[in-house]
């Protein structure tokens, strides 16, 4: 489990703002998760995050204090693009990244909540397809969808995806997933609290690629 549990998200504060620097060194470990899910056809939704966190990060070192939290650097773009805004810069590059942490966040859950499909209890096409439906499917276009289809077919075994999630460790089903729960607490409430931002300030948009 060391995979997220080395590197778990910081408690927000009661502002519920997320602090750029924090967000940024966390959400860093997350690309790899995808490899856990065995197949390639994932790649390009890994290679989409790790795209979207170097341009934040970009606007973020161009100058920290400035761009203390994610609110910070919404609220410049806002002013800095006007009727561009929010189809552009960081504020478009956190949209998308945000969208694909709610994938990987509903995966989790629903792993953790126990749903399954009980004919085949050691696969996790169940899981992965809500969280698809749930987090990225609305935005794709039939091209993309058709190919995570095929994706579902390439899903590794329960069993193989959570010892790919402790790095090889040989830990019981149980313990890991008490630690995907452990986990999922700071993760949830960061994901949530992006995207109240977002509709906070209308900055949400609703189209596909």
């Amino acid at each position: 489990m060391a995979l997220l549990m080395d590197n778990q998200f910081v408690p927000l504060p009661e502002s519920k703002e997320v602090a750029t620097k924090t967000f940024l060194e966390s959400v860093s470990h997350i690309p790899p998760f995808f490899d856990c899910l065995g197949s390639k056809v994932f790649a390009p939704i890994k290679s989409d995050i790790s795209g979207n966190i170097t341009k934040i990060k970009a606007i973020y070192d161009s100058d920290p204090e400035k761009f203390g939290t994610l609110q910070d650097i919404l609220t410049h773009e806002r002013g800095m693009y006007g009727a561009d805004w929010p189809k552009v810069g960081a504020t478009l590059a956190l949209m998308w990244l945000k969208r694909g942490l709610r994938f990987i966040q509903i995966l989790l859950q629903s792993l953790v909540d126990g749903e399954k499909d009980e004919s085949n209890p050691n696969l996790i096409r169940v899981n992965i397809t809500k969280a698809y439906e749930q987090a990225l499917k609305r935005y794709h276009g039939w091209l993309v969808q058709k190919i995570f289809k095929a994706a579902l077919f390439a899903a590794p075994y329960k069993s193989d995806f959570l010892k790919a999630l402790s790095k090889g460790q040989e830990v019981t089903e149980e313990d890991c997933l008490k630690q995907v729960r452990q986990f999922l607490v700071n993760y949830t409430t960061t994901i949530d609290s992006i995207y109240e931002m977002f509709i906070s300030m209308n900055a949400e948009l609703d189209y596909s690629v």
